[in-house]
């Protein structure tokens, strides 16, 4: 079965699918409100149809496999490889372990509820609306299948989009504050992810954005002294990109103004996936990447959360 999934490309449908309906959706006129409400809903419901056989065809204890090259895949199932820019290296590469599984099956199910639970609360600019979650579904899927930094960024930065105008234009009464806000935040961390990535690009030869081959490279390299000084500035660039969107203290006052200012879908999705994705970045980055680097500000890291418990507990 698992085979079976692979061959038929399921990740990329799983993550693609939404993208096709939001395409779908700008040809419908805007007054057929009930249209455009249930033809979304038949795109998140297909959507969380196809994640499921996922759940029983992966394999847990399966640790084998070959991505390209007769090169193993580290664990990470249903792999599509496909050479797509090959003057700087870029590779579309799709495949999941267990954390991205369940983070998948998650916001298929969100994009179901989501979408339903905006019937009675979306009545102004419809069309858009329903364009825009299809697309932040799309952008969160890829981030959660990428095995490519580029394409993996590129997700990240999809993923922001919609997200920004989901609450600047659907939100409360201080919706452009918020937006505002959370627009800013997300840019210094997605910029300081950039730099971060190019840097690991750059340093490795041959280069490559290859989540795999970095993690066999990036071993190799731990004892290079350039590598070890390297490493730890690359995790602090990575770092600030994750923990805006944990989000960690201090770099947490977007999301009450988020939180509350957005429309209920936005929350939904906001709560259950996009705060999940931090953590999500330490695991599949920061630690397999840079486990040196990591150990090192482990410390400050144990810090940080401390502060955040007590300074939630008290404002609470």
């Amino acid at each position: 079965m698992a085979q079976t999934l692979t061959n038929m490309h399921i990740l990329s449908l799983i993550t693609f699918v939404p993208l096709v309906g939001a395409i779908l959706l700008m040809f419908v006129n805007k007054e057929k409100k009930k249209l455009i409400m249930y033809g979304a809903t038949a795109v998140v419901m297909v959507d969380f149809l196809l994640s499921l056989p996922l759940w029983f065809a992966y394999d847990p204890m399966a640790v084998g496999g070959q991505y390209a090259d007769g090169l193993p895949a580290d664990g990470f199932q249903f792999i599509e490889y496909l050479d797509w820019i090959p003057a700087l290296n870029v590779h579309y590469i799709f495949g999941i372990d267990g954390i991205s599984l369940l983070l998948i099956l998650l916001t298929t199910l969100l994009g179901v509820i989501g979408v339903v639970c905006s019937y009675s609360a979306i009545s102004d600019r419809v069309k858009e609306y329903y364009i825009f979650l299809l697309l932040l579904q799309t952008g969160m899927l890829g981030v959660f299948c990428s095995l490519d930094l580029f394409l993996f960024y590129m997700f990240w930065e999809v993923m922001l989009v919609p997200m920004y105008f989901l609450i600047g234009i659907w939100g409360g009464k201080r919706k452009l504050y918020a937006a505002i806000k959370f627009f800013l935040y997300t840019l210094l961390g997605s910029v300081l992810m950039l730099l971060g990535i190019l840097t690991v690009y750059f340093y490795v030869t041959p280069h490559t954005f290859d989540v795999i081959e970095l993690h066999r490279i990036l071993a190799a390299a731990a004892s290079d002294p350039g590598w070890v000084e390297t490493s730890k500035w690359v995790f602090l660039a990575f770092f600030v990109g994750f923990a805006i969107k944990v989000p960690m203290f201090p770099f947490h006052t977007w999301l009450p103004d988020a939180h509350t200012e957005a429309p209920t879908a936005g929350s939904v999705i906001l709560a259950g996936v996009l705060l999940k994705m931090g953590t999500y970045g330490f695991l599949r980055f920061s630690l397999p990447m840079m486990p040196d680097a990591t150990r090192t500000f482990l410390p400050w890291l144990l810090g940080l959360s401390v502060v955040g418990i007590i300074y939630g507990a008290l404002v609470a």
